[in-house]
């Protein structure tokens, strides 16, 4: 009658400590294939990255890497936090940049966008960074699988465009605004015209600022 016990016991030890060998196999396991794949993730992340670049900056623009020419900002204008600004060159001279900024004020919350202009401030384009918030069918419409609204900020400039035009018609603006869903392309607008007085106000200096440390960047390309 005593030795149940124990045998019971005995198969609960076991078990535990099998299961304790499959907890300690399945976590080495995991630390090994995330130490071997790492880089590659990086990787993946640059050039998804540089082809968010481009989509905005023409590659004709720039002959040197964006990636490599980046700077970090911290400035309300541009949105809460930090942001990168990715400085374009030729032949070593700024011929344009990549701006990543907020607007706030989306119906679904915060709209992250990448703004690409020349360097003389004209917009060579917009683009929504996901995810979002945005109603589907109505204030996804940002996005270019969706409708080319956001393109209708090509060429634009500050130069080209008055203060109070940088606002949707129904608020007495150039921008078209959704049926339905008013408050995501006059968040967008307001978010790109801010960018732009930014870049204005801070493009003497932006080109001069040493770029931060990219690290590893180098071996993507190998």
């Amino acid at each position: 009658m005593s030795e149940q016990p124990n045998l019971i016991g005995l198969a609960i030890s076991r078990n535990a400590l099998i299961l304790g060998l499959f907890a300690v196999a399945t976590a080495a396991m995991l630390a090994f294939t995330n130490d071997r794949t790492r880089d590659q993730v990086a990787c993946n992340r640059q050039q998804a990255l540089e082809a968010s670049l481009h989509e905005v900056l023409p590659p004709s623009l720039a002959d040197n890497n964006l990636l490599a020419d980046q700077i970090i900002v911290t400035d309300a204008t541009l949105g809460r936090g930090e942001r990168h600004i990715y400085r374009a060159r030729k032949t070593g001279a700024p011929s344009g940049a990549v701006l990543e900024t907020v607007a706030p004020d989306g119906y679904g919350g915060a709209i992250a966008l990448l703004v690409g202009v020349t360097v003389d401030g004209e917009i060579t384009g917009v683009r929504v960074v996901p995810p979002h918030n945005e109603t589907p069918g109505l204030g996804d419409k940002i996005e270019t699988r969706k409708s080319d609204w956001i393109r209708s900020f090509d060429g634009r400039s500050l130069a080209n465009t008055a203060a109070d035009g940088w606002a949707v018609q129904k608020d007495g603006g150039d921008f078209d605004a959704f049926t339905g869903a008013t408050i995501t392309p006059r968040a967008v607008v307001g978010a790109v015209y801010r960018t732009l007085t930014y870049y204005r106000t801070h493009r003497a200096t932006l080109f001069d600022v040493p770029a931060v440390d990219t690290g590893s960047l180098e071996h993507c390309h190998e």
